[in-house]
């Protein structure tokens, strides 16, 4: 009885067909996304909201600080980035963008944004300059 158990296994084994691409299982793994990747996604679709002027850090749960055009709706432009924001990262990564959370920490003209932005970069620029002063100096003091 043991051998006729045994020789039906084995006549089964034989009737398996061959395993082809189509048959063969399924690789198995994970397909993960560092936070920063998310962070870009956001950060690239943003740029097509109208009305939009500044966005800080975002973070995967994607919390935005932003910055509004004066006279712009800001419901409005809320909306927009809910919208953008789901439909790039869906289509980027499969992901479901389940909260957006979006903090208006200034509404401002396109010229003061410019404004700012150029005092920002003076400020940098400067403190740069300052600092190579302040370093030649003192390797000189030692020559």
């Amino acid at each position: 009885m043991v051998q006729e158990n045994m020789k039906a296994f084995g006549t089964m084994a034989e009737k398996e067909t061959p395993k082809t691409k189509e048959t063969q299982p399924e690789i198995k793994g994970a397909l993960t996304y560092e936070d920063k990747v998310v962070q870009k996604i956001v950060g690239l679709a943003l740029e097509s909201v109208d009305g939009l002027l500044s966005v800080g850090k975002t973070q995967v749960a994607v919390d935005l600080k932003v910055v509004t055009e004066y006279r712009k709706n800001v419901p409005d432009i809320y909306e927009k980035i809910k919208e953008v924001i789901r439909k790039e990262v869906a289509a980027m990564t499969e992901l479901e963008v389940v909260e957006v959370n979006v903090t208006v920490t200034d509404i401002k003209t396109k010229e003061q944004q410019k404004e700012d932005d150029v005092s920002i970069q003076d400020r940098v620029t400067s403190a740069a300059q300052t600092t190579g002063k302040f370093t030649s100096e003192q390797v000189n003091k030692g020559l």
